[in-house]
This record gives structure tokens, C-alpha cells and sequence, in this order.
């Protein structure tokens, strides 16, 4: 960034407005609620994470070593991003037999992915 461009962001005057400052201050966030929401984010920045949750999106269900597959990665790696992402709240397993099969945990998590995918198409 520029150095002008950093000039345009800062106010040129040291002046906050009690007002606003008293609203937003008001209505933040709990320290707990700030601490999950900066957990799930930070899921949601690593590209083989991304891969396994789209796959998920768009399929609602897969086993362990179709999303190896689509991710290009070992099983043992792939297992170890779903144990991430189930820590999270993000997707879940159910067993049949002998297979684990995953999906998203739940509409919000479907409905946060698909938001991102807009934002990031958007710019």
C-alpha cells in the first residue's frame, strides 16, 4: 500500500465521536463469542480445509478417502484436516459398517460457504 493510500484512512484530526464509540462499544461482542468466531475463520483459511468443505457443499456427503481424492492428499493427511473441522462444528461423521462418512454440520456452516464463494467471486 502507498503511503498516500495510508494518508486517505487515517482521520486528520484526533477526534472520536463519544457517541459512536459508546453505541458499538455497547453492543461488542463477548470476549467468548470474539474467541469462536476468530476460531472458525481461521478453519476456514487454510485452501485443503476450503477444498474438503466445498466438496462437502456441493455433495453433502463423503467418505474419508473420496475427499483424499478430490483434495490430492493422503488419507492420513485429509483425516487429520475432518478432525479440525469436526473440533470446530463444521462437518460431522456418521459410520455405516465400516466406512465414516462426513457432510457439513448444518445450514449455517452451508450457508457460510456459500456467502464466502459470492464475497470472494464478487471482487
Amino acid at each position: 500500500m502507498a503511503e498516500n493510500d495510508l494518508d486517505r484512512n487515517l482521520c486528520s484530526i484526533d477526534d472520536s465521536d463519544p457517541e459512536a464509540v459508546s453505541f458499538v462499544q455497547s453492543r461488542a461482542l463477548a470476549p467468548e463469542t470474539v474467541e469462536c468466531l476468530s476460531r472458525l475463520f481461521s478453519s476456514l483459511s487454510d485452501p485443503t480445509r476450503l477444498k474438503i468443505l466445498h466438496a462437502l457443499l456441493i455433495t453433502k456427503e463423503l467418505c474419508v478417502c473420496d475427499l483424499a481424492a478430490i483434495a490430492d492428499l493422503s488419507v492420513s493427511a485429509v483425516s487429520h484436516q475432518l478432525r479440525l473441522l469436526r473440533d470446530r462444528n463444521l462437518v460431522k461423521a456418521r459410520r455405516d459398517g465400516r466406512m465414516v462418512y462426513y457432510s457439513l454440520v448444518d445450514q449455517h456452516v452451508t450457508d457460510l460457504m456459500d456467502s464466502g464463494i459470492t464475497h470472494a467471486c464478487h471482487s
